[in-house]
């Protein structure tokens, strides 16, 4: 699929593992929709 891939190409990417590179993505994207107000529908 091309989210695994995704996933793997940033983990390779910032040189750490697939499960950490996913764990940072998702901090990141939980951050970021915190930011914007935690509203699913802007």
């Amino acid at each position: 699929m091309k989210i695994t891939q995704d996933v793997r190409d940033y983990a390779e990417k910032v040189g750490v593992a697939e499960d950490a590179a996913f764990e940072m993505g998702m901090a990141d994207k939980s951050k970021e929709f915190t930011e914007r107000g935690s509203e699913v529908y802007l």
